[in-house]
């Protein structure tokens, strides 16, 4: 039987809980490509699903048991966006073929993107996948499906077309590095939210005006906004109605989302017109998968923490 190398885990925990492991090489169905991942990321809905733990929150705590396992992990594999290369294609294939660049995510399916290959269905029922960027490296595709989907799908929501001023807060993570450019993009006055270390960062993505909320309380504001964007789900209610218009719109990572294909095209015309661009912190081999997990656990990363396969 062919194999292949991939991170698995068998129980909930700290980043040791992964380890290197022979799993065998997954087949295509008909309807289904295999990829050869040329690169993953570290992101935050990846560290709870590895924990089996959403901080804070009991409620999305049991969400993520249920579907994921009550007392382990049903599904051995992590991994929830990648890029790779085409290597095969089941015979009810349309729109793919050997050799093909992609990227997506792996919502939903059994196998996640630490290993060296993965099963994607053509059209699947929650994850996603499309044609990568020509101007993106793989590194840079493997962090924009779940941040940048994740950014526009709530800014869509609170209807950022007919919003002049918006606040981003927590604007240096992945969330909040692409939702600044995003608001940006369609022409909104963007305020971020972020530690002093991050603020130039946030600047150089767009921010008109970047609080520093270690040396200032933001909170204490007097300019309201048309939508306050809470990208690390931490903002309270008080604090949000004090920040907000009258008719302004609250949005949160804690909100559902939806993958959508016309999502990642939307976002590759703002790449294409120079206005999107994924921003990476550090990438590390696929042997140090533990390691990049331990940095981000500390919650210090600026945008996205890539694996790279190849």
């Amino acid at each position: 039987m062919n194999t292949m190398k991939a991170f698995i885990y068998t129980e909930y925990g700290a980043p040791d809980v992964l380890r290197l492991a022979d799993v065998p090489k997954p087949v295509p169905k008909p309807n289904e490509i295999l990829v050869k991942v040329h690169a993953s990321s570290v992101s935050a809905g990846s560290l709870w699903i590895r924990k089996g733990i959403y901080p804070g929150s009991a409620f999305y705590t049991l969400f993520i048991r249920l579907l994921f396992g009550i007392t382990k992990p049903r599904n051995p594999i992590l991994g929830n966006e990648f890029s790779g290369i085409v290597e095969d294609a089941g015979n009810d294939v349309q729109s793919w073929k050997k050799g093909d660049a992609v990227y997506g995510t792996t919502t939903g399916l059994k196998q996640g993107a630490y290993a060296d290959y993965v099963c994607i269905p053509e059209m699947g029922k929650q994850n996603v996948i499309a044609p990568k960027p020509q101007n993106l490296t793989f590194e840079e595709a493997a962090t924009l499906p779940i941040g940048g989907m994740t950014a526009l799908d709530l800014l869509l929501k609170a209807n950022i077309q007919q919003a002049p001023k918006v606040l981003v807060y927590g604007a240096s993570g992945s969330v909040g590095t692409f939702a600044v450019q995003i608001a940006r993009a369609f022409g909104a006055n963007v305020t971020g939210v972020c530690s002093g270390k991050n603020v130039d960062l946030v600047g150089s993505l767009g921010a008109e005006n970047v609080l520093d909320y270690t040396k200032q309380d933001f909170t204490e504001c007097t300019e309201k906004f048309d939508i306050v964007f809470d990208a690390v789900g931490k903002l309270e209610t008080a604090i949000r109605k004090r920040l907000l218009r009258q008719e302004g719109k609250f949005a949160s990572i804690m909100s559902p989302t939806s993958e959508k294909r016309e999502h990642l095209e939307t976002l590759h015309g703002m790449i294409a017109d120079g206005k999107l661009k994924p921003v990476i912190d550090k990438v590390y081999p696929f042997g140090q998968l533990v390691e990049a997990h331990r940095y981000v656990d500390l919650g210090h990363k600026k945008g996205n923490v890539v694996i790279k396969h190849l």
